[in-house]
């Protein structure tokens, strides 16, 4: 039906279309243990996918050492994080396919997106990649409004955080923002991502069903992210290193969180 609805009418029609149910705490175990399930069940494509993820967190973090934007280091990070759901875009297939017995090898899953969502899962990377540059961008502001224009020593702002009103000031600024802009870019995507690769919408409809997702149940979606977050900086700790098996893990519980979400 939502296939249907979503193909004749506006998008915004097509979302209200689309019936959504409040998530609860334990849908949220049961999505997290489900997901470990299909891990576990099949785990080659998404450890392949968290490889490539913490390579890639890495060399932006080297190349903002080389530019001397350490300041910068923390929130590259945790923005970084923010387009995470387009990653683990192969892992919502691979346990889609485990609901419907395809086929899982690695060849099989690479360039495994089904044509009707390519367009759509591009212009939804699209918002995720301006959520990110807006969010480095409104990094960078808050910097420059404590501290000026000149970049400190990492050592320096830690320095300055942990010891001064400025510092105490700068941190508590720059987290209300990143919370409010992270906010935002989780409720458009957090089930967005896997609505594209599953039914045949647009990104838009995905993007307004993904925020009615999260007023249905706020304070447990709030909840859900929250965790997502702290899991992911967790694994960005060391060297990025966790994200091999924290990313795949979650991608998969985030596919089972979509499909309590989203009634069919």
């Amino acid at each position: 039906m939502t296939q249907t609805v979503a193909g004749t009418l506006p998008s915004g029609l097509a979302a209200a279309e689309t019936q959504v149910r409040a998530i609860t705490v334990d849908d949220i175990s049961a999505a997290l243990s489900a997901g470990l399930r299909d891990f576990r069940s099949a785990p080659a494509f998404g450890l392949i996918v968290g490889a490539v993820y913490a390579i890639a967190g890495n060399l932006l973090f080297w190349v903002a050492a080389s530019f001397d934007f350490l300041f910068l280091a923390y929130p590259l990070a945790a923005g970084f994080a923010l387009v995470a759901p387009f990653a683990a875009v192969g892992v919502y297939e691979t346990s889609r396919r485990l609901e419907r017995g395809g086929d899982l090898s690695v060849g099989s899953l690479v360039g495994s997106v089904p044509a009707h969502a390519r367009r759509e899962l591009g212009y939804m990377a699209l918002v995720s990649a301006f959520g990110m540059i807006g969010w480095i961008y409104a990094a960078g502001f808050v910097y420059a409004l404590f501290f000026g224009l000149r970049p400190l020593d990492y050592t320096d702002i830690v320095s300055a955080v942990v010891s001064t009103p400025r510092g105490i000031a700068f941190l508590v600024a720059g987290n209300v923002v990143g919370a409010v802009m992270a906010t935002v870019i989780f409720s458009v995507s957090v089930v967005a991502y896997p609505m594209l690769l599953d039914r045949d919408v647009d990104f838009v409809t995905a993007m307004i069903t993904s925020i009615r997702t999260v007023f249905a149940a706020p304070m447990v979606m709030l909840g859900w992210g929250i965790f997502v977050g702290t899991m992911l900086a967790i694994a960005i700790l060391p060297m990025f290193l966790g994200l091999v098996v924290v990313l795949p893990w979650l991608g998969h519980a985030t596919w089972h969180l979509y499909k309590r979400a989203i009634e069919v």
